[in-house]
């Protein structure tokens, strides 16, 4: 029987160590503490998985708060039965202590677990898909008031109709028009084109 303890934020630039100090304090080694750093909307995340080809029946999993596991409703379900009933072992969801699977292990203290898991779960899908839907509707706002998205569009030289002319005429090479107006491939020949449109 092991101690395991399972950490994720969801980008790269995002801090664990919270989440470690925590497992540390609870005295779980740290070759036996697995950490991702990406989305929570699947588990499909190599830590995750290498965690669960390990996992043996009577161990525990420690993780710091259920949205740690992840933030889809529905598989945060489904990976919650796998565990506790297929795989056979523990979790403990340390800033919720009703969610500890090591305590009533009885009918009545399984459906409770089960109960708390989905209203907790759920929240947590809900919250997902309004940050999600948010998000969508601030771009659309912003987009109406003319805010560009993406890169920003580079001047183009003063000489620029002149380059294209010279080149269409075949006087300097392609690579040369590039040189000279210092653009990339795929950026002087859309402006060349959308240049051709306005003129015809």
């Amino acid at each position: 029987m092991s101690d395991l303890a399972y950490c994720r934020v969801s980008a790269s630039d995002q801090n664990l160590e919270r989440q470690l100090l925590a497992m540390e304090a609870l005295g779980i080694a740290q070759e036996n503490i697995y950490t991702d750093k990406a989305s929570g909307a699947n588990f499909d995340r190599p830590a995750y998985k290498a965690m669960l080809a390990r996992l043996k029946k009577d161990d525990c999993i420690f993780v710091h708060s259920l949205d740690r596991f992840g933030r889809s409703y529905a598989e945060i379900q489904e990976n919650w039965r796998f565990l506790t009933r297929e795989k056979g072992v523990d979790i403990v969801v340390c800033d919720m202590p009703l969610l500890d699977t090591r305590k009533g292990k009885d009918l009545l203290g399984t459906f409770i677990s089960d109960m708390i898991i989905q209203v907790l779960s759920f929240c947590a899908d809900t919250e997902r898909r309004a940050i999600k839907k948010r998000q969508e509707e601030g771009i659309a706002a912003a987009k109406l008031r003319g805010v560009a998205f993406g890169r920003p569009e580079s001047d183009l030289p003063d000489d620029f109709g002149e380059l294209v002319e010279q080149w269409r005429r075949r006087e300097i090479t392609p690579e040369q028009a590039l040189a000279l107006s210092g653009m990339s491939k795929s950026s002087f020949y859309r402006k060349a084109a959308e240049r051709r449109e306005k003129v015809s």
